[in-house]
């Protein structure tokens, strides 16, 4: 279950701390792609999620605190401590998990729509899905998905952006997206807000789903140095409609400190 932490595309400015970022479900670091270029001054680091883009599949299940523990293995390991953690989905919730247990390792963190737990209806299609995924492959999964993550008008226009998540898609392990569906069905990090200790920033999209837009009002309230910011309008993946809008904060937020 061992991905590794690419090369910083960007050269590193002076001491600053790299910014790790963080992928979703059914994603690979190329997600980022859009947001990497416009973030001069930085390195920047990507890393995989089991069973996504280049990381192998595990044999057993794993957990959100298990992807946590590895992601922090090879932070230290590689050197790039302390980095500023971006995560989005998926990504934030591991960023949750290893910002609480491993604070030296995380000098700014930012949770990009996602939640600390998912309500009983939503962790019961996790179930199906990962039941689809080993039956059927993702390819049944995908315009799902792209109706969650984006808005009509912007999945009709069948944009770059689009095209990037449909190949994504494709290229994800059916397997590793099961298990991370599963991991994600059973994690509870609610208990671990209070322990976040880095400045936070918590951005969602103002269209998204009810539950990531009442986590990212609880994260505001609930973690201690947290500011909020809404991205607009925007559903799930507010950081694909528009990257230059999140990208502006980022580096502000980043900047500040």
């Amino acid at each position: 279950m061992t991905a590794t932490v690419a090369r910083p595309v960007l050269a590193r400015d002076g001491d600053r701390p790299a910014i790790l970022l963080l992928h979703a479900l059914g994603a690979d670091r190329r997600l980022w792609d859009p947001v990497t270029a416009l973030l001069p001054g930085h390195a920047v680091l990507t890393y995989e999620f089991p069973g996504h883009g280049q990381a192998p599949v595990p044999e057993e299940p794993f957990t959100i605190h298990d992807l946590a523990e590895r992601l922090a293995v090879a932070i230290r390991d590689g050197g790039w401590r302390p980095v500023h953690v971006v995560g989005v989905s998926l990504g934030g919730l591991v960023a949750q998990d290893m910002a609480a247990h491993h604070p030296d390792l995380v000098e700014r963190l930012v949770l990009v729509d996602t939640v600390a737990t998912y309500p009983v209806e939503q962790v019961a299609r996790w179930h199906e899905r990962a039941a689809i995924a080993r039956s059927s492959g993702l390819a049944p999964l995908i315009d799902v998905t792209l109706q969650t993550w984006f808005p009509p008008g912007f999945l009709a226009a069948d944009g770059p952006q689009v095209q990037l998540v449909r190949s994504m898609f494709a290229t994800t392990d059916p397997r590793g997206y099961a298990l991370a569906c599963e991991a994600l069905a059973d994690t509870d990090t609610r208990a671990l807000a209070g322990r976040i200790s880095a400045p936070t920033l918590v951005v969602c999209g103002d269209e998204d789903m009810p539950a990531f837009v009442d986590a990212a009002r609880w994260f505001a309230a609930s973690i201690p140095r947290a500011e909020l910011f809404w991205l607009s309008p925007a559903r799930h993946m507010g950081i694909l409609e528009h990257p230059d809008q999140f990208a502006t904060r980022l580096r502000a937020f980043l900047d500040n400190g």
